[in-house]
């Protein structure tokens, strides 16, 4: 049920810094074995999704975040056909890369089944379509765990993870990107959430020295998004074939006006 209320809900991501949202309405408060869940309408933002007090999405602009995780890589690779993503159980993310038609099979990854449902109800706008496309396979397990021994190899892992607290430290570990590097094809990439390094520079700092440690080419690359407070975004970006700076940006855009998405 929803409450209708004048509050005010808090980012607690950083200590130090708040960010706070008035909440024209509370649409879901509840805590799963996993994190504690907040979905609230605000008349700025849209509907915005919080998880342990950290902001995960409104609708007002993940597109921004959804579509450099998603796109970035797949126009760089080129080829990519099959798609692993660990985590992002609004399924925005899943919406975008599923945009793309060579796409053969999105094989997600989600610890939380509560996060998946209030998603089909409340975030249609951003995800209807990924529950309709047959191409779209979904796993409620830890990601962490499912990966580890897996035999099935993908074109591309993308890793829309919660910060590093909890359950989710597992996905920012090196032996964590060790099997990701196992499922990947010979010119396979990963990309994973790396956090806001002006606010979370340790975690920033040892997700990159873990993924130099296991890939030839660790690097990242930088989004700016209103919701995510504290300056740019980084994505971080592994691979043993492709570095980023080895695409031209022609070869971007050819790409993409081939493929004649409708982005924002």
């Amino acid at each position: 049920m929803s409450e209708r209320m004048s509050e005010v809900v808090h980012d607690t991501l950083d200590p130090t810094v708040r960010l706070s949202y008035g909440a024209d309405e509370i649409l879901v408060r509840t805590t799963t074995p996993y994190q504690d869940v907040v979905l609230l309408d605000n008349e700025r933002f849209g509907r915005v999704l919080l998880l342990d007090g950290a902001t995960q999405l409104t609708t007002a602009d993940e597109f921004i975040y959804h579509e450099m995780l998603a796109h970035v890589p797949i126009f760089s690779h080129g080829d990519v056909r099959d798609v692993l993503i660990i985590g992002g159980g609004d399924c925005g993310l899943a919406e975008e890369v599923l945009k793309h038609k060579d796409i053969r099979r999105v094989v997600q990854v989600e610890l939380d089944p509560c996060v998946v449902d209030l998603s089909r109800r409340y975030l249609d706008e951003i995800n209807a379509g990924v529950f309709a496309d047959e191409r779209f396979q979904l796993n409620i397990h830890d990601g962490a765990t499912f990966i580890d021994g897996m035999a099935e190899r993908f074109d591309l892992v993308l890793v829309d993870s919660t910060d590093p607290v909890g359950d989710a430290c597992k996905l920012f570990s090196a032996q964590f990107y060790k099997n990701v590097r196992r499922c990947l094809r010979m010119r396979g990439i990963l990309v994973v959430q790396a956090g806001v390094p002006f606010l979370q520079p340790e975690d920033f700092s040892s997700a990159m020295r873990n993924l130099a440690s296991v890939f030839r080419y660790p690097s990242c690359y930088l989004l700016a998004s209103p919701s995510y407070v504290g300056g740019h975004l980084a994505l971080g970006w592994a691979s043993d074939s492709i570095s980023p700076a080895a695409v031209s940006l022609d070869v971007i855009k050819a790409r993409h006006a081939k493929a004649n998405l409708k982005l924002r």
